[in-house]
């Protein structure tokens, strides 16, 4: 995934471009960058990998190599950025946040009529932001060409760009599926994803850009370029696992829809006669914490922390790319208080079930350390489709997914028939997804939060929120 933030001041804006987008860091891990543009150096552009290392140590030279009123910093999953581009319509700083689809047919189209080329990276793969770029220049605006941009895209794109002039243009994705918002403080302004980073950094939260919408930024000045969609599809997996507790979306706070999400599972629960006797419940660290407290507050039963994540050396589990090395380094994370698992029945609440590797190690450790039982509750619904809008839960293929292949063993290509049934743990499909994935990791139990129940959760209308990984339904 990624996230970006950018400042536009009366001031040098690198400090805060700095800490802004040292912010974002729990949404990507392989690069990172920050440009910043000054009126007697021009722009300046530094891009590091942090797969091994936090951005703050790759990044931490930056005061005495970089210096501008205007400057934008980004955490990329995927392709290097800032990228500086000069064009027919300007000179620019740019960063895309999103999932192209269809890059394939769109750099055939523009290498067809253009007579151009492309960078190659050491993969041979072309940068999807250098691609989001040559879209934009084919128009004669910023605010034509980003439209047109994001009109040719099968997925999503929100943009976000530093001019020649310090200016600012953010774009959010054309259904607002991620969050874009802009803060004020008494010399200028910033763009942030992440609420808190623009409060922790002294802005007073001005707006949130809708839908589609294009603006542009200096410290004096909030431009509107294009107005708005009506519509709007918001990834509610950002509430359930990706966004941080401490960020707003939509005037929603994360932490206490986790509360609130876990709630709801213990309500459902007991409706559905849970009656188990659990000495602890407790989430599978971090994520998973906020909806095991909302479980354990409502069902009456204790929380507690039967096992700690070793955070000082190994703080994300997801960093390596192979899932042998993700796995291994999960495990080594995982340290056990033994008088919490020893001889205890345990429910834990994890925030989703993708793919299940790590969730299957997780259990044996708690098995292998003493546990009568081990109970397990997901946050969301079974994952069926692998994301293809911002790349949350990516998958090369859906049968990569427990939930997905599950049901394709269970009735193979005819299942993808009744997936609305397998999502519903009161159907008989939905019983027997529960009942194959509890045995093959050997959950003493296994229930997934419905549908109805994470957007009640969310609190906006159905109709505003991306369900696609859940439901199929664009």
């Amino acid at each position: 995934m990624g996230g970006f933030f950018g400042v536009v001041s009366k001031v040098d804006a690198i400090s805060d471009v700095f800490f802004g987008t040292d912010y974002h860091s729990h949404l990507g891990t392989r690069r990172a960058g920050m440009a910043a543009f000054d009126s007697e150096i021009g722009f300046q552009r530094d891009i590091h990998n942090i797969q091994n290392a936090p951005f703050r140590t790759k990044f931490e030279d930056i005061f005495d190599e970089m210096k501008g009123t205007s400057a934008i910093g980004c955490i990329s999953d995927f392709d290097p950025q800032p990228l500086l581009i000069t064009s027919n319509i300007g000179s620019y700083a740019i960063c895309v946040i999103g999932q192209i689809n269809n890059s394939d047919s769109l750099i055939e189209q523009f290498l067809s009529f253009s007579g151009g080329h492309f960078l190659a990276m050491t993969s041979g793969k072309v940068n999807m932001t250098e691609l989001v770029a040559a879209l934009i220049d084919q128009k004669s605006s910023f605010q034509d060409g980003i439209r047109f941009a994001q009109e040719q895209i099968d997925g999503s794109a929100s943009i976000l760009i530093m001019k020649d002039d310090g200016s600012l243009i953010a774009a959010r994705d054309m259904l607002g599926r991620l969050p874009i918002i802009i803060g004020k403080n008494e010399n200028g302004h910033c763009v942030t994803f992440e609420s808190f980073a623009l409060l922790k950094l002294d802005y007073e939260n001005e707006r949130e850009l809708g839908p589609g919408e294009i603006v542009e930024i200096t410290p004096d000045s909030i431009t509107q370029l294009a107005k708005p969609h009506k519509k709007m599809k918001m990834c509610s997996f950002l509430w359930s696992y990706y966004g941080y507790p401490t960020s707003c979306y939509e005037g929603i706070n994360v932490e206490v829809m986790r509360y609130r999400n876990g709630k709801i599972m213990a309500k459902n629960d007991k409706a559905n006669g849970f009656n188990t006797e659990i000495d602890y419940v407790g989430g599978v660290p971090d994520s998973g914490t906020p909806h095991a407290i909302g479980y354990a507050n409502e069902s009456g039963f204790d929380f507690a922390r039967a096992f700690i994540k070793y955070t000082p050396t190994w703080s994300r589990s997801f960093t390596p790319q192979k899932q042998q090395e993700r796995s291994k380094i999960a495990k080594m994370k995982q340290i056990p208080v033994h008088d919490l698992i020893t001889d205890k029945n345990l429910l834990f609440v994890d925030d989703s079930i993708v793919r299940g590797t790590q969730l299957k190690e997780t259990v044996e450790f708690l098995y292998e350390n003493g546990a009568k039982s081990v109970h397990m509750r997901s946050a969301c619904p079974p994952i069926m489709y692998g994301c293809k809008y911002l790349n949350f839960s990516p998958a090369t293929s859906d049968m990569e997914l427990i939930a997905r292949r599950v049901v394709f063993e269970l009735e193979g290509e005819e299942g993808e028939k009744y997936i609305s049934e397998y999502l519903d743990g009161n159907t008989e499909r939905g019983k027997k997804l529960r009942k194959v994935i509890a045995e093959k990791f050997n959950f003493a139990s296994l229930e997934f939060q419905s549908l109805e129940g994470v957007i009640e959760a969310i609190g906006l209308d159905k109709d505003c929120l991306c369900t696609y990984c859940w439901d199929g339904k664009e």
